[in-house]
């Protein structure tokens, strides 16, 4: 197994308060998609996601900037499209199907910010679980 693989709970040396935030961004997004569906713009869910996690009263920061940091020099810097509580990297996309390129990009903003849970969601589904993939960076 590689470094930063799709992991389940349990078995990814995750603490269970951060365990537990990522299983209420699961359910906020599903309640995202149960009320949206399918085919909208990715700013759509992200703003629809931000509104239902302030319902919920969870802190979080949409397009938090990360600094990218090449051999010591800062280099540029991304995007993530939600930040939740500093613990939980939540990358929307609508797409026809999540890529490798996709979770490339969930372990580069996870070294990044040297965090340990990302949520590659994926609206553009017909059922929602179909569309999430978990990536754990266990370092």
């Amino acid at each position: 197994m590689s470094i930063h693989e799709f992991r389940g709970r349990g078995e990814s040396g995750i603490d269970e308060a951060t365990e537990d935030l990522g299983a209420v961004v699961l359910g906020v997004a599903v309640e995202v998609h149960r009320v949206l569906g399918p085919g909208l713009p990715e700013s759509v869910y992200r703003k629809a996601m931000s509104h239902e996690l302030r319902l919920r009263g969870i802190a979080h920061v949409c397009e938090a900037v990360v600094p990218i940091v090449y051999k010591g020099e800062l280099v540029g810097e991304g995007r993530l499209d939600i930040l939740v509580e500093d613990r939980v990297i939540v990358e929307l996309k609508c797409v026809e199907c999540l890529t490798p390129v996709h979770r490339a990009q969930a372990v580069a903003y996870l070294q990044a910010k040297k965090l340990k849970i990302a949520f590659l969601i994926n609206f553009n589904v017909a059922i929602l679980k179909d569309g999430i993939k978990r990536v754990v960076n266990t370092f």
